[in-house]
């Protein structure tokens, strides 16, 4: 039964790698980046689980973490094209 959980955790990440690589914008393949790191933190679990070592969870958790915020740094430097954030010269929340 794990096995076929494992079997169809790598057709889904096969499926998020093509959409990473024909994604019509940049927030697709992100989006994708972050669907195959996800897959992966399940896969780890699966494998886990199959070989008796649940010192795996800990290293899915800590692939989880690391994607996450991987994705949030991508995705601000996308944005504002620097991880620092908006330029302090912008006033966006002035009528708040």
């Amino acid at each position: 039964m794990f096995i076929a959980a494992a079997l169809a955790i790598l057709a889904t990440m096969v499926l998020a790698l093509v959409r990473a690589f024909i994604g019509p914008s940049v927030y697709d393949r992100i989006l994708a980046v972050n669907a195959f790191g996800t897959k992966t933190v399940l896969l780890i679990a699966v494998l886990g689980y199959l070989t008796d070592r649940p010192d795996f969870i800990d290293v899915a958790l800590v692939y989880a973490l690391i994607n996450f915020v991987g994705t949030i740094a991508v995705m601000k430097f996308h944005k504002y094209s620097s991880l620092a954030g908006p330029p302090a010269d912008r006033d966006d929340f002035a009528d708040l």
